[in-house]
């Protein structure tokens, strides 16, 4: 059980680790600190109920419907295209409107809501979670539900790192200059995910 656990916590963090839009999001307000505790939650929470729907065995959801996948894709594609064209527009403004304290956080409501289309409409965050995690849980029987519990503790370990970790990095980013070239990046690493999941697919 305890080898289960540990196998499950290793390859969820070498999964949840790679850049992708969620982890930006997720650094980008860590930075600003807005909402950080709810982000974190709204992060863990959702890939633990993925993860158990995959260690659960709901992997063949995609084979009973087919058209899900290909809806998810072209879906998540343009979200995220939309998301990174709204970056650039935000580094176009400069580092002035970019400031932490600049404007007063932005609404809960609006950043869970954010959040959540970033993570659920994402198709790799299936792939990754339900099919991966919930097709390697398999292997460890009788302890899939200790290697499901594994990887979800790796999804907040990481997700709390991310977020309350980044203000460590507040003083570099006390250069307006500093978050120009953040939003650049958060909207070149969302245009480039927008395209590996066209051409992907």
């Amino acid at each position: 059980m305890g080898q289960a656990a540990v196998s499950g916590f290793l390859m969820g963090l070498s999964l949840i680790a790679a850049i992708g839009a969620q982890n930006a999001f997720v650094l980008r307000q860590g930075l600003r600190r807005e909402h950080v505790l709810a982000v974190v939650l709204t992060c863990a929470l959702s890939d633990a109920l993925l993860i158990a729907a995959g260690v659960a065995g709901f992997g063949v959801l995609s084979e009973l419907a087919p058209w899900l996948g290909r809806a998810m894709l072209w879906g998540g594609a343009a979200f995220l295209f939309v998301y990174g064209a709204l970056r650039f527009r935000a580094a176009l403004r400069g580092g002035e409107a970019l400031a932490p304290a600049a404007g007063g956080a932005a609404p809960l409501g609006r950043v869970i809501g954010t959040l959540l289309v970033l993570t659920w409409a994402n198709p790799h965050v299936y792939l990754d979670t339900v099919v991966l995690l919930g097709s390697i849980s398999a292997q460890y029987d009788p302890h899939r539900l200790a290697f499901g519990i594994g990887a979800v503790c790796a999804s907040l370990t990481f997700f709390s790192a991310l977020g309350f970790g980044a203000r460590l990095l507040a003083p570099v980013f006390a250069r307006p200059r500093a978050w120009v070239v953040l939003e650049v990046l958060v909207g070149c690493t969302m245009w480039a995910l927008a395209a590996g999941l066209i051409l992907g697919g």
